[in-house]
């Protein structure tokens, strides 16, 4: 045993490789690149530690290149699932009995094996599975997932230190910080590896262990990971990962008793259907389920007439297509001014025209494919709009004969409620409406009231009382609000990230708030000489 007022390293954002051509470090992703796509892994479940083949698969393919199989993933049946749960509710106990920074030393431990020598391959599975440049790749599966367990231990450190202000003479009052009582049900989309880890990990700094149920179509990094966990020193059933269909796992495992709480990132239907479920068994329940969700988007870009063309046209290149639009903050619906319109159009064509698409495995590539067939299909169906109902600035055409490519595209409408400027698309297509330069006020309006979401966005302008007053007008319209930048990424620690609205319950991934969601803190007074009279001195 050991006595101490622990404090763990100061956290610092992982610096972000530049795979240079001719590089070192460019050469080694090449060839964990080339190691990844030669093989085909098989990928269990694992329930208690046990890695669980069932049989029972789907493959999983190149995005790039869908005739090529790169993993087979065994599904969870009834059975898995309820062992998941005993290993989950088995594991509880002890783990959170774990003095904390016993706990918080397994992550920081993954951070730094993550840093080292498993990070071209994590950067490589993530590259060939989810269709990422080798940028976006280190951004996300690296970078931001070392920057996560690092700075976690830091705000699980400061959340204990958070103690009573006062004991009065003859007292002492404490804080017990908690785990939930039950287990967490971690539910993660295909588009953030980063995000995925940190859904069933966050929790488990505080003393809960998780269920976590991956999107299938990132099931390859995921599992490199987990296993880089179980080498970090993971014990067993903290963490239990269940493949399959998200449609029969998560509301099963959402309607169990022993839910604890639900840490989910994906769709605004998937997440209110859970919720629902939840609503309609909380007779059931052990405790009240916290409910801790980052949904969808429809981010904007909003242009003052005072704003630099190129500045705003770069910021649309970077911010709709970067990852091919496939970010929950990616600028999706654009408010131009008509006096600036033609600039800022010149500078995404002329972008788009030497945006080179392609496989990703091709490190002069901007935009891979989109995830899967079923994405590439809703992404046709809104080009189909868009040829049909708008003015088709870019792009506007997909191609899915040998990878599920869609073009960059820019869309102008003349409604600024056309279903374009409303609806998630969550793919490379975004939309502009052009206002007149003297309705601005009129704009901004449209800006706060079109989407039903709230989850990024960015003004653009040269005027700083311009931008304090669209700050001031747009306050709720955004959970991560940019001033003259793209409405993307957001770094852990310096802008944490979450949105309101039907964008989430904005718990703030990367900061302290999502931390305190996951404790359920004990008052405890402990008197050191009790009353032994029970008359109160005003009877006299």
């Amino acid at each position: 045993m050991a006595d101490g007022a622990f404090r763990v390293p100061p956290p610092v954002n992982e610096p972000v490789r530049a795979f240079a051509p001719g590089s070192t470090e460019a050469a080694r992703i090449a060839a964990a690149v080339r190691v990844a796509a030669s093989e085909v892994v098989d990928i269990p479940c694992v329930i208690g530690g046990k890695h669980v083949f069932t049989g029972v698969t789907s493959d999983i393919t190149m995005p790039c290149d869908h005739r090529h199989v790169i993993a087979r993933v065994h599904h969870a049946g009834p059975a898995e699932i309820d062992a998941a749960v005993a290993a989950a509710e088995s594991a509880r106990k002890e783990w959170a009995a774990l003095p904390w920074d016993q706990r918080a030393a397994v992550f920081l431990r993954a951070a730094e094996l993550l840093a080292g020598p498993w990070r071209d391959r994590v950067n490589a599975t993530t590259m060939i599975g989810q269709s990422k440049t080798v940028h976006q790749a280190e951004i996300d599966a690296s970078c931001e997932l070392i920057d996560f367990w690092r700075f976690n231990a830091h705000y699980t450190a400061s959340l204990l230190a958070e103690q009573p202000p006062v004991s009065p003479t003859g007292f002492w009052n404490r804080v017990d910080h908690r785990p939930l009582d039950g287990f967490i049900l971690a539910i993660s989309p295909f588009n953030f590896t980063s995000i995925a880890l940190n859904l069933p990990t966050a929790p488990a700094f505080l003393g809960n262990t998780s269920i976590w149920k991956p999107a299938e179509t990132s099931a390859l990094s995921c599992w490199v990971l987990m296993t880089l966990l179980e080498a970090a020193g993971l014990p067993p059933g903290v963490i239990n990962m269940l493949h399959g269909p998200g449609s029969k796992i998560g509301p099963t495992l959402a309607a169990r008793p022993e839910l604890g709480g639900i840490h989910f990132t994906g769709s605004t239907g998937v997440f209110r259907g859970l919720w629902r479920t939840v609503a309609e068994r909380l007779d059931t329940y052990r405790c009240y389920p916290r409910l801790v969700g980052e949904t969808g988007g429809k981010d904007f870009i909003v242009a003052h007439p005072s704003a630099d063309p190129t500045e705003v046209g770069v910021a649309i290149l970077r911010g709709a297509f970067e990852y091919q639009g496939q970010k929950c903050s990616a600028a999706s619906r654009m408010y131009l001014p008509r006096s600036r319109w033609a600039a800022i159009a010149d500078v995404v064509r002329d972008g788009l025209a030497t945006m080179r698409m392609g496989d990703v495995r091709d490190p002069t590539v901007f935009v891979g494919a989109v995830i899967d067939k079923r994405a590439f299909a809703n992404h046709t169906r809104y080009l189909e709009l868009g040829r049909s109902e708008a003015e088709t600035v870019a792009g506007g055409h997909g191609h899915g004969e040998v990878g599920w490519f869609v073009e960059p595209t820019l869309f102008r409408v003349d409604d600024p409620r056309h279903r374009l400027m409303q609806e998630e698309i969550f793919g490379p297509i975004a939309t502009a409406w052009v206002y007149e330069d003297n309705d601005w006020d009129a704009m901004l309006d449209h800006v706060d009231g079109t989407s039903p979401y709230a989850l990024t966005g960015a003004v653009f302008a040269q005027d700083r009382r311009v931008l304090h007053a669209a700050s001031e007008r747009l306050r709720f319209a955004a959970g991560n609000f940019y001033l003259n930048d793209k409405p993307t990424g957001a770094v852990v620690g310096q802008q944490p990230f979450g949105g309101g609205r039907a964008s989430g319950t904005n718990d703030k991934a990367g900061g302290p708030w999502n931390l305190l969601r996951w404790s359920s803190p004990r008052s405890i007074k402990e008197t050191f000489v009790p009353a032994r009279d029970w008359r109160y001195p005003y009877l006299g």
